[in-house]
């Protein structure tokens, strides 16, 4: 849509701006609790050891921790109770396939329990908060009001419908700062050996939330790459300098491309993995000045902290001096984990400007949420944003009215992408090296260090049977 928007030289109104800017940030708010709780968290929380709590002392912990509107020795006996009904039927679940009583888990029965019942009560709470999409996007995920030229729901811009996003996303920002937070670092207070786990070398945001039409210097979370891990020398990012690189990937060999003259030709014959040949993944890999970069929240808060954001800085301030650990720390899978957090909760409370904004316009009477446009004969546009799981970009070239060109370059292609031609390692590859693993049979710290990137294959990959059409579903465990 940014693509398009930038193809056809249109200026989109300001109530569409920042409409975009409230489901982007409804989505941020959702995702990452999602992925706290419900991706992640059992990657450091044991289940199983929460039956051996004491719910009385749980109730003092969590008392001690968080402001959570619901707690005491019969709440938490309740959720142990249901625990051991889990564990009892030999099904566990949404708690399946963990390698629960591994040594590397370290808090104790009652941390486990707590975090267990701020689990369960998660799952309740993120139904709420996709609705926010639904308000003025129609649903959740992929919302339909988003158009080329701005957004189609002028007829949403009503008292009750502005009135119900601003008293969700502030329920929402309620859990944030009361239960997510505090637990985020009381689990990191358990785990602060992961400050020097897991790290990664460059860094990429494009950013996100213009908050005028001046892009990127109007950007809520600024535009930046990080190299060397240098952050007194944050720069600009530059999308001229993308590049991609298909030496490893099972596709036509050929230069690095930028995504304005990318190719997408898989190789014809079955490809699979063979020792030796160095092709070993769908994915391509995306270079910056050569370099791989991660991109997620840890690289969007460090770009932020770098640049000395009001609201960010002193956030990441705060986290780092409750865990007694300096600024290198932030370079690692605890980092990463943190980093999430810390923008959940300053973009939450953003979110509640944004909405007051758009109550002002309405109040004096511009509802304009559309502009139209022509389709050029011709045309390039490239689409730069940010999204919870990282660095997204779009970049489309039309001729004859029609789509020449379209490339994409998703999160996951950057943080997953494999080796280039010269060896360079994608960010996960790299952030796994010297990893500790108790048990490889049981390779719990590997997969926090991927779970921590919110991994997701098939936003960078589709693979499908030409002859059948369909689409294979493969599980890992």
């Amino acid at each position: 849509m940014r693509a398009v928007d930038n193809a056809v030289n249109v200026k989109i109104p300001e109530n569409a701006r920042i409409i975009r800017n409230l489901l982007m940030g409804a989505q941020f708010q959702h995702d990452h609790i999602v992925h706290f709780y419900h991706l992640h968290a059992l990657d450091w929380v044991d289940v199983v050891s929460a039956l051996k709590a004491d719910p009385k002392k749980t109730a003092a912990l969590a008392d001690n921790v968080s402001n959570a509107p619901w707690g005491g020795r019969v709440y938490f006996k309740n959720v142990q109770q249901r625990l051991q009904t889990f564990v009892d039927s030999g099904q566990l679940g949404p708690f399946s396939n963990a390698y629960w009583g591994h040594p590397a888990y370290k808090l104790p029965p009652e941390a486990n329990l707590m975090a267990a019942a701020h689990y369960i009560e998660a799952i309740r709470l993120q139904a709420r908060t996709a609705r926010l999409h639904a308000i003025f996007g129609g649903k959740n995920p992929h919302p339909q009001s988003l158009v080329v030229g701005g957004v189609t729901c002028v007829r949403d811009l009503k008292p009750d419908r502005i009135a119900e996003f601003l008293y969700i996303t502030k329920e929402t920002q309620d859990f944030i700062k009361n239960v997510y937070i505090p637990d985020l670092l009381a689990v990191a207070s358990f785990y602060k050996d992961w400050g020097a786990i897991g790290g990664t070398s460059n860094f990429l945001a494009w950013g996100e939330f213009p908050e005028s039409d001046n892009e990127p210097d109007s950007l809520f979370m600024p535009r930046g790459v990080i190299m060397k891990r240098n952050l007194g020398g944050v720069k600009m990012a530059n999308q001229a300098r993308v590049s991609e690189d298909v030496t490893r990937g099972w596709y036509k060999d050929g230069p690095p491309r930028h995504p304005y003259e990318g190719e997408t030709h898989p190789l014809q014959e079955n490809p699979q993995y063979r020792p030796g040949d160095g092709k070993y993944t769908w994915f391509k890999a995306p270079r910056y000045d050569g370099e791989p970069c991660e991109v997620g929240p840890l690289t969007r808060v460090l770009v932020a902290y770098a640049r000395g954001h009001k609201e960010i800085k002193p956030v990441v301030d705060n986290v780092l001096k409750t865990l007694g650990v300096d600024a290198n720390a932030l370079f690692s899978t605890l980092g990463r984990t943190a980093a999430r957090g810390i923008e959940t909760l300053v973009i939450g409370e953003r979110v509640q400007t944004w909405v007051m904004e758009l109550v002002e316009n309405i109040k004096n009477g511009d509802t304009k949420v559309y502009e139209p446009y022509e389709m050029p004969d011709s045309g390039m546009g490239v689409g730069l944003n940010d999204v919870p799981r990282g660095s997204l970009g779009h970049w489309v070239q039309i001729e004859n009215k029609k789509i020449k060109n379209y490339q994409y370059v998703v999160p996951s292609t950057w943080n997953l992408c494999p080796r280039d031609a010269s060896g360079k390692m994608g960010p996960v590859e790299e952030s796994l090296i010297g990893t500790p693993v108790a048990d490889p049979k049981r390779p719990l710290e590997v997969l926090r260090t991927v779970h921590s990137f919110d991994p997701c294959i098939a936003c960078g990959v589709h693979v499908i049977d030409p002859d059948s059409n369909e689409v294979y579903k493969i599980r890992a465990l």
